[in-house]
Order: C-alpha cells, then sequence, then structure tokens
C-alpha cells in the first residue's frame, strides 16, 4: 500500500535519525538487514534498538564497523599521503562502482548514487577540486554508505511515494571536522542549499551541527514540499529517530506515516 511520510525536523537530520524513524514505525529489522545485505559490502554490523530519551521511546539506528574509526577520505594529495594509514580512501567512482555492482534494487540503486553524487559535487565547490579528485570524509565511510542505502532500502519497504517536511532546525557555532574548526552549518550542507529553497532556522543555544551532509543530501532528493502538515493527510503512525549528540533538547526526527483522505 503507498504510504506518504512527514518529517518533522525539529532536532535536525542526519542518516542514521531517518533510518531509526522508519524503523521505529514497524518495519521488520530482519527484512532490513536481508536487504541492506544486497549491498555486499562487509565490515560492519548494524543494530536497532528502541529506547527512551525524556521518557519518550523511539529508535537508535547505529552501524559499529569491524576496525574502529571511520575509513576517512582526503582531499589533496598531500593529505592523503599523510593519512595513508587511513587507507582505503573512496572516490565518487568507487562508491557508484560499489553500489552498481550490488544486488540492491535498481530504484535504490539511482536514489543513493543521486545523493552521493549531490554531497561530491557540494564537496569539489567547498575545496575547489574537480569532480573526480574529491575523496569523501564521513560521507564516504562505510557506516555513511549504510546509512544512505539504508535509507532508501526502508523506501522501498514502506512504498513511500510522497514525503514533504517541516522547517528545519539547525545547530549554530563551530564543529570539528576532518579540515579543522568549521561553522555550522558545515561548508558541504551549506554549499548543497545553493539553488534551493529549502526553510532551515539556526538554533542558536545549540552550539553543534544537526544537520548533516547525509541528512541533506537525503531531504534533496525524496521531500517534494515544505511547511505543516498537508491537510487532507491522516496520520497512520509515528516514529523517532533518536541522534547521538548530547544537546540541551530532545533530539530525535519524528516521522510521520500517513494516507491521503479520500
Amino acid at each position: 500500500m503507498a504510504t506518504s511520510l512527514y518529517l518533522d525536523a525539529f532536532s535536525g537530520i542526519s542518516g542514521d535519525m531517518f533510518i531509526g524513524a522508519l524503523l521505529d514505525l514497524g518495519l521488520d529489522f530482519n527484512e532490513f538487514k536481508r536487504r541492506l545485505a544486497l549491498l555486499n559490502v562487509p565490515g560492519y554490523e548494524i543494530n536497532a534498538k528502541r529506547v527512551a530519551h525524556s521518557s519518550i521511546y523511539g529508535t537508535n539506528f547505529d552501524t559499529v564497523l569491524s576496525v574502529a574509526g571511520k575509513d576517512d577520505a582526503v582531499v589533496t594529495a598531500e593529505e592523503a599521503q599523510a593519512h595513508h594509514h587511513h587507507e582505503p580512501h573512496r572516490h565518487l567512482s568507487d562508491i557508484k562502482q560499489l553500489i552498481n555492482q550490488s544486488k540492491l534494487s535498481d530504484l535504490v540503486k539511482a536514489h543513493a548514487i543521486a545523493v552521493f553524487t549531490d554531497i561530491a559535487q557540494a564537496e569539489a565547490k567547498v575545496h575547489d577540486r574537480p569532480l573526480e579528485a574529491v575523496h569523501f570524509h564521513e560521507v564516504g565511510a562505510l557506516d555513511s554508505i549504510v546509512d544512505i542505502v539504508g535509507a532508501f532500502v526502508d523506501l522501498e519497504m514502506l512504498d513511500v511515494t510522497d514525503v514533504y517536511c517541516s522547517e528545519i532546525a539547525d545547530g549554530s557555532g563551530f564543529i570539528k571536522v576532518a579540515h579543522g574548526i568549521m561553522p555550522v552549518p558545515v561548508p558541504a550542507v551549506m554549499q548543497m542549499r545553493v539553488g534551493t529553497t529549502i526553510p532551515i532556522r539556526q538554533e542558536t543555544n545549540i552550539r553543534t551541527e544537526l544537520v548533516t551532509p547525509t541528512g541533506m543530501g537525503i531531504i534533496k532528493e525524496i521531500v517534494t514540499g515544505f511547511g505543516p502538515l498537508p491537510k487532507d493527510w491522516e496520520i497512520t503512525g509515528v516514529g523517532y529517530g533518536f541522534g547521538n549528540r548530547q544537546i540541551p533538547q530532545f533530539n530525535a526526527l519524528r516521522v510521520l506515516k500517513c494516507k491521503k483522505k479520500r
């Protein structure tokens, strides 16, 4: 049965929050694992646990790598040499090949590659590099590949046809990333906003990022409208996906499963 989703992004969005919220709507986790395994990439385990934050239950989704740390990539040849112990590094072409050679559905492949391409184009612009020269940072890590592919596996399982979203909250201040201390929104996220009218407000009391490049990529790929819940949508379920950052408010993405009224 076709499903509509409304994203209530009062605390931003990341890939793991999005997957957690969709699993919290009642998706079969074992079936999700089976479909995600079609990616055919070793080196990780996924966990989904229902927990309570502020006495509200939701799902915490996490990817645990077999080797500690992220397979960080770097942008310049000099940095690549300096960080050789973090091999392997992944270019966009590597990630496209990995996804295309998998047994995922064509629809999941197309959406996942579109998100990675969007992020790579933003990184290329920010760092003034050719697209083919971009090495991924956190978004190129195995856990982020799982997040992006997993997001579209979940959407396929739910047979989602329409997605609307509220105004999106982001934090403020600065955050430490691979290249040093960067302003929030981080440069890649800000670049991804160019040419869009995505409504984002910054919460001045939250001194960290709430919107990740992965989260922004998912938003751009699936959301067809922003604003309040459409009046002709009936809510049939509510799911919460928790974020990992400790902030002075309830940190979750709330997703409403809906059907259109006849």
